[in-house]
């Protein structure tokens, strides 16, 4: 199937010629036609499966259609997302998408200075994507009205509810016209999940892709089993001996993380860590350093690594294996993307085995274990 078989017009189709998409992914397969008719949708999909594309292309459609001439811009589609870096993502989609459309969109989220966000919105626009607080913050200001809302995305939901962010969803739901196309996405059906959209949707379709207990097939899985106190050396060891020159490593704290990145650094490795205790400036250009590979190394927390989809990412590293062993399926999801292969390591001290057990029991496959190293 190509993108012209779902329908969507020259505009659309000549800004993914120029992105050199040609074949929908499976979410986009199955959500496009369904939120061009109209429909709410519950769609189930992980990051990095293209569900973007999937909500913003047939939303830009949708508009096009609609759009009347004249008159004050308003705002007609509200994307909420969790994160800094995902929120920052969508909209740049929303620009290489929507190129050749003519709509004002903008970007808005905390931590940052609301100078400039507030001048974008006093220019008049039609799409906003934000994160909670700052919406919730900038509509007390009387900068933000929701009353011509259409189309409302909620993005990564399963991530919003672990991030505490339900009652600020309420608070921006309880502004939203009663009358208006709402797509919902998560990488759980967990029963909050459910609930939490089941109160929201009307009539909703529902598509999903890639069950979350599956890893892309093009992951080499590897797991070394080490000792606490000689993980770092260990880490040191693999990034040197596997001459891996881009990975990303998961760390279960922010403190974590700012550790281990400090010591890469003290054995020559150029790392940085990116998480949410860093200024919003230090996280754009670690990451921006990353994803043009002059940064080696980006150590993350799993909450900050949401929104960070980087091209031909070779390498992801689990330093500290996560607690909930869906975790690990999205943090390895970061690589091995779009017909690539990829490698994924992880670092297990003899307290993580129970955290490791229940990820192999997830995935259904035993991880390769790597028994010949200096660290065991």
């Amino acid at each position: 199937m190509t993108f012209k078989e779902l329908n969507l017009i020259d505009p659309l189709i000549k800004a993914l010629d120029k992105k050199g998409y040609e074949t929908p992914s499976p979410i986009q397969q199955q959500a496009i036609p369904h939120i061009l008719d109209g429909h709410d949708m519950f769609g189930c999909a992980q990051t990095g499966t293209g569900k973007t594309a999937a909500f913003a292309l047939p939303i830009l459609q949708l508009m096009h259609k609609n759009r009347k001439p004249g008159g004050r811009r308003e705002i007609k589609a509200l994307i909420l997302a969790p994160t800094r870096e995902l929120a920052s993502q969508i909209s740049e989609n929303f620009t290489a998408y929507g190129a050749n459309l003519g709509f004002n969109h903008a970007v808005i989220f905390g931590g940052v200075s609301q100078f400039h966000q507030v001048n974008a919105l006093k220019k008049g626009i039609d799409i906003l994507v934000a994160t909670p607080g700052r919406l919730l913050d900038l509509m007390q200001q009387g900068f933000i009205k929701l009353n011509h809302i259409e189309y409302f995305v909620l993005d990564e939901a399963d991530r919003m509810l672990d991030m505490g962010f339900i009652h600020d969803i309420k608070k921006v739901l309880a502004k939203l016209p009663e009358k208006k196309q709402t797509l919902f996405f998560s990488a759980t059906a967990a029963p909050n999940i459910m609930k939490l959209a089941n109160s929201i949707l009307h009539n909703p379709v529902s598509v999903a892709v890639t069950p979350v207990s599956s890893t892309a097939t093009l992951i080499k899985q590897q797991v070394y089993f080490v000792k606490q106190d000689k993980k770092m050396l260990l880490l040191k060891h693999i990034i040197q001996s596997e001459k891996i020159g881009h990975a990303l490593v998961f760390t279960r704290t922010k403190r974590g993380a700012d550790k281990v990145a400090k010591q890469l650094n003290g054995f020559g490795v150029k790392a940085e860590a990116i998480h949410g205790n860093k200024s919003q400036g230090a996280r754009e250009r670690a990451l921006k350093g990353f994803k043009d590979r002059v940064l080696k190394i980006l150590v993350a927390t799993d909450i900050a690594s949401r929104g960070i989809d980087v091209d031909k990412l070779t390498h992801v590293i689990n330093y500290e294996i996560p607690e909930v062993p869906e975790t690990y399926v999205h943090r390895i999801g970061r690589t091995g993307r779009a017909g690539e292969n990829g490698i994924a390591i992880s670092l297990c001290a003899h307290a993580e085995m129970p955290d490791f057990k229940a990820i192999e029991k997830l995935v259904k496959k035993d991880i390769q274990v790597i028994k010949k190293h200096p660290y065991l």
